[in-house]
């Protein structure tokens, strides 16, 4: 038992001293968080299939400065502006790589 000078009965540190265990990581904390694995497959899968017919049409929108257009369009086909966002900034890093690959090309 702890001496009575450890366990006040007002104030904030009041009631009895416990120590605090270390918390877990549960499965729900890491979800949606993308593996190493995932992400060298889905880079695969990128390079062989290439962009679908609406993702080439956004490149193509940001090809010609119509960023909001291009949102628009994209919030149209994924239902979500937020999905729409992440897209077309999918879009834009996609188009920034083709025109360094462009330039080191030439």
């Amino acid at each position: 038992m702890a001496p009575p000078a450890m366990e006040m009965c007002v104030g904030l540190e009041k009631g009895h001293k416990v120590t605090k265990l270390p918390k877990r990581i549960k499965p729900s904390q890491r979800k949606g968080t993308k593996s190493k694995r995932v992400k060298i497959i889905r880079e695969v899968i990128r390079e062989v299939a290439g962009f679908s017919p609406y993702e080439r049409r956004v490149i193509e929108l940001l090809k010609v400065n119509k960023d909001k257009r291009a949102l628009k369009f994209c919030k149209k086909r994924l239902g979500t502006h937020r999905r729409a966002k992440r897209k077309r900034e999918e879009m834009q890093i996609a188009l920034q790589m083709m025109r360094k690959a462009q330039a080191a090309a030439s």
